[in-house]
């Protein structure tokens, strides 16, 4: 399938919060393509590419090596001018260009100012926003995580002080759903019934735009679903602003610097599931939003991908190390700027050694 040469090649943003399950949707989408050959952005957040390196080991036709573009220098939403346009530009002068463009933005940007950047006069005459797809961990939304609830808050208030505070993580996850064209409630398979409806409620209750809203599971999405929305959503970005827009627009003050985010090196861990039944622990005590990345094992030619959000973690082994690549084990970590990064090092380098000497 070929694109156009008079047309606008159409760029679907992926966005949706720490965990949701995009990586694992776009992967899905490229193995699944069509015929189209599609180039992929991600912002990762972070030093380490691990979505990436995630994405590069799937084999898909559609999307060489080549075609992945890792967009590490920070969240995009304050990269735009420095970071993604010029990405953008380099892209549309290759020879060979895509048929469609997928950006996986990292799980703490702000959408509202990447779908802005379409309007740019270096990306508007050659490119177009298909749709934003938001993915919404439904297990995580069923627990409380992101629910609005005034009457719980307003009761709570007169006991802790910090309520007074709307939380930093609830205003990211409204204004994704604010930005959104389409809403995947993924992870339905975790919840039951009544846990869907609440989740559906809740998410409705974010906004008064009401997007499509469509169930999956492991982000089985079709690619003809996500791709083809044909929104041109560039053009209605004045209708979707985020709270810091809006808060600059009221003349407040706000501070965008919210979450850090640090690697932690290690050498072979001897007994994975010991270290990541004590990581379980390290990430509970130390309110850990995010973890991820590879484990070397010794004797094992596979390295072992890691992802872990609250307490839930998963493993799998993802493909052989290669003759070239440095081994070893190497996270990332990621939480509120708060978090005491010298505190949660020291503790898996404990869990690390623990798991190791166990073996």
């Amino acid at each position: 399938m070929s694109h156009p040469s008079h047309g606008k090649i159409p760029a679907t943003v992926i966005t949706g919060f720490l965990g949701a399950g995009k990586t694992t949707m776009i992967r899905n989408i490229l193995e699944n393509a069509g015929g189209r050959r599609i180039a992929l952005i991600i912002n990762e957040f972070g030093d380490l590419g691990v979505d990436g390196e995630v994405l590069k080991g799937c084999g898909a036709e559609a999307c060489s090596e080549d075609d992945i573009i890792e967009l590490t220098n920070g969240c995009i939403c304050c990269t735009v001018a420095d970071d993604f346009i010029p990405t953008m530009t380099k892209l549309l002068e290759r020879e060979g260009r895509p048929d469609h463009i997928v950006i996986e933005t990292s799980g703490l940007a702000l959408p509202q100012p990447l779908i802005n950047a379409f309007n740019w006069p270096e990306i508007r005459t050659q490119v177009t926003v298909d749709g934003v797809v938001t993915v919404v961990d439904s297990a995580a939304v069923a627990a409380g995580r992101f629910a609005d609830d005034h009457d719980k808050v307003d009761a709570l208030r007169a006991e802790d002080d910090a309520l007074d505070h709307e939380s930093p993580l609830e205003e990211l996850f409204e204004d994704q759903l604010t930005a959104a064209d389409l809403i995947v409630l993924n992870k339905t398979d975790l919840i039951d019934a009544d846990g869907l409806a609440a989740v559906r409620a809740a998410v409705t209750a974010h906004g008064n735009r009401r997007p499509s809203m469509i169930e999956a599971r492991n982000g089985a999405v079709p690619a003809s679903v996500l791709l083809g929305l044909g929104v041109g959503t560039e053009a209605d970005i004045a209708n979707r602003k985020s709270h810091h827009e809006l808060e600059h627009e009221a003349g407040e003050e706000h501070d965008h610097d919210e979450f850090s985010s640090f690697v932690v090196s290690l050498g072979a861990i001897a007994d994975p599931a010991a270290f990541v039944s004590r990581l379980k622990n390290v990430i509970a005590e130390h309110d850990v939003l995010r973890l991820k990345g590879f484990v070397e094992v010794p004797a094992k030619p596979m390295r072992l991908q890691i992802q872990a959000v609250g307490s839930r973690v998963d493993t799998h082994y993802d493909r052989a190390w290669t003759p070239v690549e440095p081994r070893g084990t190497r996270l990332v970590v990621i939480g509120l700027a708060e978090m005491d990064e010298a505190a949660v090092r020291t503790a898996i380098g404990v869990a690390a050694e623990a798991a190791s000497a166990k073996a």
